[in-house]
Formats: structure tokens, sequence, C-alpha cells
């Protein structure tokens, strides 16, 4: 059976050899870095911390992830499962009911605290407007559009939806692609209590899943070369000739499973998919800035995830996470940045200082001052989510070249389960074509 070249050990590349070494498939995964996970990875610095390269929130939606941490032996206690709860200290508590859709909104809604009849009724209305109209919204329609059609209020707003959409999303509801959002709704907070389940992992992202991907295709003859920077792909008789593979051998099929802003480099280096890599290319990006605040024994938030009133640079963070009731240090919090916003301008130690003294006005109490800190900014850490993107297929003009990431065209943002979805993709058309008779 034909042996595969993956280029990229993030969790799009990985889902890709999992799937392939699962069908007997020999794979080899080239990774630039010595630590898994690209954009989805651990950082730690001078055996001091330890802490991830940014927050993700998973879904009970989000079926593919989910399913492959099955298959690499990862333990379910690694994720902690809690009922979709949108808590903002002093404003709102909003929790799903453990019930059938749609009485856990329901539900949810009549216990509700912090909310007017006003509020709940502009809730159910945007709901049953969505699926009044089979959850299609019409082409170029903005978040903040859908939020105007449906009349929604504007504590409704600040405090729900633009949280909501710029955590899915990482885009501002004025540029956020209303349909890709009204996916989200439909297979998690339409779909019933367990798809809108928050999964929230209870260890590094790199062990979550890039490390037991690792261990399971050791298992099954494949290859992890970490530290091997693949600098071009080559067409040749055959395949594909990989610059930086030792080996030299060509390749009958290549996946590019690198960030999208690394991937164009080296579609051009084929001579063969300018078009595509100028469309990569041109894809805009949104940054997502986290601010870890070591705080110490005996401090914590009132849950695992709380929701922050932010979007200013005296008070930049949407979101809150304890990583120390996720497994984590005792009094770690994670304050997240999601999206272009005025925060930018601030220097690094002010950010810092920004976001403490925003835990402490909206927590209501005195917070002692970080045993350590660290701002981690990845510039590009997603792709802006806005309507009219295009976002490229698995296949390449040449065959036997595929693609995988989460910038791949889905229903979904660019999340985890995008990524993971599109290598199982690319699998399952590789493994087509190899049972066709095709080889490249």
């Amino acid at each position: 059976m034909p042996a595969v070249a993956v280029i990229g050990a993030g969790y799009a590349g990985l889902a890709c050899a999992v799937e392939l070494a699962r069908a007997g498939v020999q794979v080899t995964v080239f990774e630039r870095s010595h630590t898994l996970g690209g954009r989805a990875r651990v950082v730690h610095k001078d055996h001091h911390w330890r802490v991830d390269n940014g927050q993700h929130i998973l879904l009970g939606a989000y079926s593919e992830l989910t399913r492959l941490l099955r298959l690499c032996g990862v333990s379910p206690k690694q994720l902690a499962h809690l009922p979709l709860t949108l808590h903002v200290p002093g404003r709102l508590r909003l929790q799903a009911a453990a019930l059938p859709a749609p009485l856990h909104l329901a539900v949810g809604l009549l216990r509700a605290k912090g909310l007017s009849w006003a509020d709940r009724l502009a809730m159910l209305r945007l709901m049953h407007w969505l699926k009044r109209h089979a959850f299609r919204v019409p082409p170029g329609m903005t978040v903040a559009g859908l939020l105007r059609e449906t009349r929604q209020t504007p504590l409704l707003d600040t405090l729900v939806w633009e949280p909501l959409c710029v955590a899915a999303l990482n885009t501002p509801v004025a540029e956020a692609d209303a349909q890709v959002f009204a996916n989200v709704l439909r297979d998690s907070l339409a779909a019933g209590a367990a798809a809108s389940e928050l999964l929230l992992p209870r260890t590094d992202l790199s062990e979550l899943f890039p490390v037991p991907a690792a261990r399971y295709l050791a298992t099954r003859r494949g290859r992890l070369r970490t530290g091997n920077a693949i600098e071009a792909i080559r067409p040749v008789e055959g395949g594909f000739r990989l610059d930086g593979d030792p080996g030299g051998q060509p390749w009958p099929q290549v996946v590019l499973a690198t960030a999208p802003y690394h991937a164009g480099a080296l579609l051009a280096s084929t001579g063969a998919c300018d078009r595509l890599a100028a469309q990569i290319d041109a894809l805009p990006h949104e940054p997502i800035v986290t601010v870890y605040l070591a705080l110490g024994k005996g401090q914590r938030l009132p849950e695992p995830m709380i929701g922050l009133v932010g979007g200013t640079a005296a008070e930049p963070a949407q979101w809150a996470f304890d990583r120390g009731q996720l497994g984590g240090p005792e009094g770690l919090i994670a304050c997240v940045i999601s999206a272009h916003g005025a925060h930018e301008a601030l220097p690094r130690d002010e950010l810092i200082l920004a976001a403490h003294a925003q835990l402490e006005r909206q927590l209501g109490r005195r917070l002692p001052a970080p045993e350590w800190s660290q701002l981690i900014i990845e510039k590009r850490a997603t792709l802006a989510c806005r309507p009219g993107i295009i976002r490229p297929a698995i296949r390449t003009p040449l065959p036997g070249l595929w693609l995988a990431g989460d910038y791949i065209d889905s229903d979904y943002p660019a999340t985890l389960e995008s990524a993971v979805r599109s290598g199982v993709a690319c699998a399952a058309a590789i493994l087509a074509r190899i049972r066709n008779g095709s080889g490249g």
C-alpha cells in the first residue's frame, strides 16, 4: 500500500495520519517544531510555567474530535463536561437544563438570573427565526445584521450574542458571517443539552490529542519527524519529492497540513498551484491574546469559565478560565482577548495590568498581585470568519497533493473540530484513491 507524507503535526495533520494508519497505510508526519499541536499547543519556559498558547472550547456537537480522542485512548476525564453556562459575575447567569431541545433552552431561560422578560423573549425569537428559516440566512448577512433582524435587546447583545460570536468565530459581530454563526447554533444550542455541553480540556492542548495521536501512530508503523522542516514540494515521476526530507524518496500522496500562512509558499513551490496559493495568502486573519495570571492558592473564579464585559482597552478580555478548576495549578487564571481591538495599542505590561484590573472590577473584589504573569499573542490565530470569504477545498490542482487545516471549507468556523474534520476528509479521499488504484 502506498506511503503518505503529512506536513504538519497540528490537529488536522495528526487526524489525517491517525485515520490513514488505522486503515493500514504507512504514514510519515513532518513537523518543523519540536512541540506537537500547531496553533493549539503547550508553551513552557524554564520549567517555571507550562500553559497553552490559547484557550479552546469544544462543544458536545464536535463529534469528530471526540471520536478521535476515544480512538487514541484518551480518557474521557481529560475533558470537563459542563452544561452550557453563560455566567457574567453580577450581571447574568444562564445555564441550559439537562433536557431535550428546545426545553433545555426554554427552562434555562426561565431560571436565568439577570434577564428581563423582554430579553428572554428576544432570545427565543432569534432561535425561532433561525429554525423557521431552516438555519439559512440571507447571503452576506453579518451577525450584527442577524441581531437587528431578530430585534435583540442591548443586554443580550452585550452579555450573550457578542461574546458567543467572538468565542466561536473569533470575529467581531459587525464583520462575522451570520451563516457560520447560525451553523454553530444549529448544531449546539438548538440540538439539545448534550450537543451544547462545553467540553473544557483538563490537560494542555498538546497532551489532549497530538501526543496520544503520536503514540497511536507509533504502534502502527507510523513515523513522526519533529524538528524537520519541509521547505518545498517538487512534483516528480511517481509523486512528490520534499525538500528537507532526509529519505529523499518520492511520495505518491502528500497532505499539506500547515497553517494557511505557511501553506501558500509550499503550494507555490510546486510550480502548478499559484492561483490556489494566492487565494490562501489572501485570507484575512484575526488574533487571539491570552493573559495568564498566577494568583496563587485560594484564588478561584465562580465557574471554570466566566464571561467578562470587554472590548475596550481598559477592559480588554471577553472570557476568563480558571485553570485551577480544570486540572492546572490553583489560582491560575487565563483571560482571553479575541479578534482585533483597542487592546492592540497597549504595551504588553499594560495589557496584563488591564486584564488584572478588569477581573477585580467584574468580580467585585481585590485580587493579589500575580506571582507570575505571561501574555501570549497569536497574531494569526484563525481566519477572519466574514461573509464572502472563499475557503479552499481539500483537493489541489495536483492529484495526490491535499490540503488540511481549520481554514478549509467547512460549515464551522476555524476550530479544532474544523481542523480534525478536514484531516479525516483527506484520509477518506486518499483511501478511496488508493482503493481505486489511482495511487497518485
